[in-house]
């Protein structure tokens, strides 16, 4: 071979190294000044953002009329240059179901995701056999599957059902609760008192099974001389591996037990030292993931310190490592630019709802959510630059279903007047402040597509004021239909699957079988289950509570979900129920046995049929080329024809096996 051979050879290599090593945005770039390569591709740039559980609808939550009022100026702006309306959720209303409808254009029967927690044949009822919100659990592809064949730099940032990670070259920054990688749950350590143990029983888990959300220390008091003094309370608590020392102190000289003061420590040196209400900064920290050390950052908060010396204290762990994102550099790019990860205040189940004293922390931490994805927003924009962009934040929902709102705020609520109209207003400011936030998020992503891409805002449900929780599985237990026993610590219920006939687990289902469930459960069949089952279904269906209100509105058998529910029959109960708005079903078990029950929380999405129910309603908002500007959508669309109009705005081929149709009357 001739050196002028050998050197066009190496120029070749050189150059398909370097496209493989860009951005799409560079790899064009690239193409457009090399000579002789015509036809260059370009990419409509996309960014869709889609919070999670945003309500909007023509009543309470009227955002395009608080935006002509001029309190959300991008929403106002998104107006003024695209097409607007309502959008309702598919059914059972539960954000990883109609995440895999936005994201995929199908219902829940074709891309198989019924629920979060999903039960299959074969394996125990004790545990999901698989999570919704994983990306296996979905049977056909996503939105970035398609925009990465058709050469984008997909960039996705905390969406529900992104991992384990699909893109081959994009981006994926954690995902929510995926069952992928080092994904650690901020906590709360509290001193133990056992009525606060057994009256949390499951409650203080992660969804009610997994990790720890609100660990119960031991404080121990050394060296009292006499009831007078404040001798420190010292203890002890680990955050996933990394271990915390804690003292209270009485930092007065008055001569009374009067706490005041906590000081964290590691190794016997000072991290902070911290009243009531105050926080740290952010402190390095090693947590222990499959033996690996994970380095990472937290942030400590006094949420209640009593004089007595109970606390409570907030621990805030950064949700970014480079074992929770794709690919792993990008974790340490983040925290250099955005700061640690704040994804999202709070957790499932909701711990910042029992004490007064939660509500400042909540509203704390949910402004460092929005402050960190704002952070986050300009600097992978600007510095990734992406073509595509899908990002969620989980905020808006866990403030709308906490406890301090949406029951005094939204008059279907009986909790409505509970508060005069000057704490109302109040109330109102937080959320609308909340609502601000989302603007403000909304601004920046507008500024990343510019005026030649496509911006769309979505969301995956609203939500509806919770007034009553119907505790099914107390009932069942009345009836004699569960088998169990409770653990005098924890109250928790143990359950004897072998013995237990009928029982309810979230978010819709119950599982059916005279025999008993069994240890590994597997669908019933016959007369004996078919009578038992509708026996089952008229008990539900005849349950009424001391108003005589019968909440329970459908119960669907299992071989009949997919033709009237819409659901994939495999992956659900023996019968799908729904409740009447108002009412949600809960899972959990207590001695007292109390069928209903008023919850702490104020607001719930889940088993709510939302054709007629506007709260249940969400925003759906596009802008771009070829959409008509101020432009309102005459219907309620469904969440599955979403996704085939932005591939259509975007100039791509819409998959032809999806259940959505392009919205027609918004193109020009």
């Amino acid at each position: 071979m001739t050196v002028k051979k050998i050197l066009i050879v190496c120029a070749i290599v050189l150059l398909v190294y370097g496209l493989n090593h860009m951005s799409n945005q560079e790899v064009w770039e690239s193409v457009e000044n090399t000579p002789n390569i015509p036809n260059k591709k370009v990419l409509v740039r996309l960014h869709w953002f889609i919070p999670d559980g945003m309500r909007a609808d023509p009543e309470t939550f009227n955002i395009y009329r608080w935006a002509m009022d001029g309190e959300l100026p991008n929403i106002k702006r998104l107006m003024e240059n695209g097409a607007y309306g309502f959008s309702k959720p598919v059914f059972p209303s539960h954000t990883p179901v109609n995440y895999a409808t936005l994201l995929t254009g199908t219902i829940p029967k074709t891309h198989g995701v019924a629920d979060g927690p999903m039960r299959l044949e074969g394996n125990t009822l004790a545990a999901p056999s698989i999570s919704g919100f994983s990306s296996r659990a979905r049977k056909v592809p996503a939105i970035w599957k398609y925009l990465e064949d058709d050469g984008y730099n997909v960039f996705l940032i905390s969406v529900p059902g992104s991992t384990p990670p699909e893109l081959e070259k994009g981006t994926t920054i954690r995902g929510r609760w995926g069952g992928w990688g080092a994904d650690f749950h901020s906590i709360i350590i509290e001193r133990k008192d056992p009525k606060r143990v057994k009256e949390m029983g499951r409650s203080t888990q992660l969804f009610y099974l997994g990790g720890y959300l609100t660990q119960f220390v031991d404080g121990v008091k050394k060296d009292t001389i006499n009831e007078s003094s404040s001798k420190p309370i010292s203890f002890r608590a680990e955050v996933y591996g990394d271990k915390i020392e804690g003292k209270v102190i009485d930092s007065t000289d008055d001569k009374k037990i009067d706490y005041d003061r906590v000081i964290l420590m590691r190794n016997g040196s000072e991290i902070c030292n911290l009243g009531a209400g105050e926080w740290s900064e952010w402190v390095p920290a090693v947590f222990k993931w499959q033996d690996i050390d994970i380095h990472s950052h937290m942030r400590f908060n006094i949420i209640k310190l009593n004089a007595d010396g109970f606390f409570r204290i907030r621990v805030l762990v950064s949700n970014i490592n480079d074992k929770i994102v794709m690919p792993p550099e990008i974790a340490e790019l983040t925290v250099k630019n955005a700061g640690p990860m704040v994804d999202f205040v709070d957790n499932y189940p909701p711990q910042l709802i029992y004490f007064n004293e939660d509500k400042k922390t909540f509203l704390e931490e949910a402004n460092m959510s929005f402050d960190w994805h704002i952070s986050a927003i300009n600097y992978y924009c600007k510095s990734q630059k992406p073509d595509a962009v899908i990002h969620s934040i989980y905020t808006p929902n866990q403030m709308l279903t906490s406890r301090w709102w949406l029951g005094y705020i939204d008059n279907q609520s009986r909790r409505y007047d509970d508060v005069d109209e000057v704490e109302r207003e109040k109330l109102w400011l937080e959320v609308k402040d909340m609502y601000k936030r989302l603007d403000e998020m909304i601004g920046e992503a507008m500024e990343d597509v510019g005026e030649n891409g496509v911006f769309v805002l979505s969301s995956d449900h609203g939500a509806y004021p919770l007034d009553v929780s119907i505790n099914l599985n107390n009932y069942f237990f009345e009836k004699g239909w569960i088998n169990a026993s409770f653990d005098n610590t924890t109250g928790n219920a143990i359950i004897n699957w072998n013995k237990t006939r009928v029982i309810y687990l979230k978010m819709d289902n119950v599982y059916v079988n005279p025999d008993g469930l069994g240890d590994m459960w597997k669908r019933g069949e016959g007369e004996d289950y078919e009578s038992f089952r509708q026996e089952v279904m008229n008990s539900l269906l005849n349950l009424n509570d001391s108003r005589g209100i019968k909440p329970i509105v459908a119960a669907v058998k299992n071989e009949d979900v997919e033709d009237y529910l819409d659901l994939p029959p495999s992956r659900v109960g023996d019968i799908v129920i729904a409740n009447k708005p108002g009412y949600g079903f809960n899972e959990e078990m207590t001695q007292e046995g109390k069928i209903f029950s008023i919850p702490l929380k104020t607001g719930y999405k889940q088993a709510i049929f939302s054709d007629n129910v506007s709260a249940m309603w969400t925003p759906f908002m596009i802008s771009g080329p070829g959409v008509k500007k101020n432009y309102m959508i005459n219907h309620t669309i469904s969440m599955e024809d979403q996704f085939p109009t932005i591939m259509y705005v975007l100039g791509l081929d819409v998959p032809k096996n999806i259940d959505g149709t392009i919205i027609s009357e918004i193109i020009e």
